[in-house]
Formats: C-alpha cells, sequence, structure tokens
C-alpha cells in the first residue's frame, strides 16, 4: 500500500510541477510541454497534482478532455485503491 501512495505521491508533484512549467512557458511563448505528455501523467498516477496544478494556475481548464482525463484519472485511481486496500 505505501508503495502506490509513493507512486501516486511523486507521479503527482511530477505532473504538478510540468503543468506549471507549460504555464510559464505559454506566458512566454516558448516550447511547450506536449499536451500528450501532460495527461499521460495525470492518466499514469498524476491526477491529483494535475487537477491541482489546472486550477491553481488556471491552466488547461478550457480544453474539456483535460478536466475528463484528470477528475476521470481521480475516480480511477481512488476505486483503485478502495478495490486494493480496503474491500
Amino acid at each position: 500500500m505505501k508503495y502506490y501512495l509513493l507512486v501516486i505521491g511523486v507521479m503527482s508533484v511530477i505532473t504538478f510541477i510540468l503543468y506549471l512549467t507549460d504555464k510559464a512557458k505559454a506566458k512566454k511563448h516558448q516550447w511547450r510541454v506536449p499536451e500528450k505528455v501532460l495527461l499521460g501523467l495525470s492518466f499514469l498516477g498524476g491526477a491529483v497534482g494535475g487537477t491541482i496544478a489546472m486550477y491553481t494556475a488556471r491552466h488547461k481548464t478550457n480544453h474539456w478532455y483535460f478536466v475528463v482525463v484528470n477528475i476521470g484519472s481521480l475516480l480511477l485511481h481512488a476505486g483503485l485503491f478502495v478495490y486494493l486496500f480496503v474491500l
């Protein structure tokens, strides 16, 4: 269980940092982090960090697929956690 939570925590921190980096680069009109990287990291365990970054930095909130992937991944990983460690 602790490894699962550790992976979720590390992935969330990495995802959070990349969302904020992408936002900063967007403001400076520089090279951006590809959307598939941000979405992939959110799906693979970084949904907590992705969701927090989306709403604190107001970044990618107008893209419906970012909202769907982040919220869907949050629900998926919460359900997986309950299934593996509670039931």
